[in-house]
């Protein structure tokens, strides 16, 4: 696992992924490898595909440091003292089927769609619940919907963001679905990982997102992104920054949460 994620991470022999470079090396620190554990610090030291954090990135040097393992070590003097939460990464997911029993399906078609969004979702570089969360909260699984503001399908893609992301039948459920995976990645990209925010621009549009530094003051936007991480039931993702460049504003922004959050 350790050798197949720095294949992704570097582009060596597949295409360049930070995103499957980062779950490869989880699953690799989480079996104990101190390779993998150092490499996973390395990568949120810097910021490479998923947000940058000192403490989680220490909490992952200690551990390959425990182990003998002297480049980490070493990289503790840098990144100051670990978190005293174990990582997301290193966490036990939510039993698969909690996906199915977290929604209540009003017709076999909904059913249909939830499959359809959770099969399509990791050719994104989406995890599955993410998917499904903006899927049901932007239409509740209907493929037939439209919003007072002109909003189609079941990803609720404006004709603008139908037009940029080549969804040409916005009403063609896999159409669709794999426009907003790739809006929802873009956004994931430009915002680095943070799932609240990528929500709210997902709600309200990117630019209101750095207008506000921040998520829009909007009633609809809040409790949009309130539902989101009700279910996803995580604020971080990784993300593929070869997909966009950050937000120009998200120092601004992070600065911002990092007060609020603490």
């Amino acid at each position: 696992m350790r050798e197949e994620a720095r294949a992704y991470e570097h582009g060596e022999g597949v295409t360049k992924d930070p995103a499957k470079a980062y779950a490869l090396y989880c699953a690799a620190a989480k079996a104990g490898d101190a390779e993998a554990q150092y490499s996973l610090g390395w990568m949120i030291a810097n910021g490479r595909g998923v947000p940058r954090d000192d403490a989680v990135a220490a909490y992952f040097f200690s551990l390959a440091a425990g182990q003998g393992h002297e480049p980490s070590r070493q990289m503790l003097r840098f990144v100051g003292a670990p978190t005293d939460k174990t990582p997301e990464c290193l966490r036990d997911p939510p039993p698969a089927a909690d996906l199915a029993d977290d929604i209540e399906f009003s017709s076999e078609e909904q059913r249909r769609l939830a499959e359809l969004v959770k099969r399509l979702a990791p050719e994104y570089g989406i995890e599955p619940r993410l998917a499904l969360a903006i899927a049901r909260t932007e239409s509740n699984l209907n493929p037939r919907a439209v919003s007072p503001k002109n909003a189609q399908g079941l990803m609720q893609l404006i004709p603008e963001t139908a037009v940029r992301f080549n969804v040409k039948k916005p009403f063609d459920p896999e159409q669709n679905v794999r426009g907003g995976l790739a809006y929802l990645r873009w956004l994931l990209a430009y915002f680095r990982g943070d799932v609240a925010l990528a929500a709210a621009a997902y709600n309200a549009g990117e630019g209101a997102v750095n207008r506000f530094l921040g998520i829009p003051p909007f009633a609809e936007t809040r409790e949009y992104v309130k539902r989101i991480l009700e279910f996803f039931r995580r604020h971080e993702h990784p993300y593929d920054a070869s997909v966009t460049e950050p937000s120009p504003e998200l120092p601004k922004i992070l600065h911002r949460l990092s007060r609020v959050r603490s």
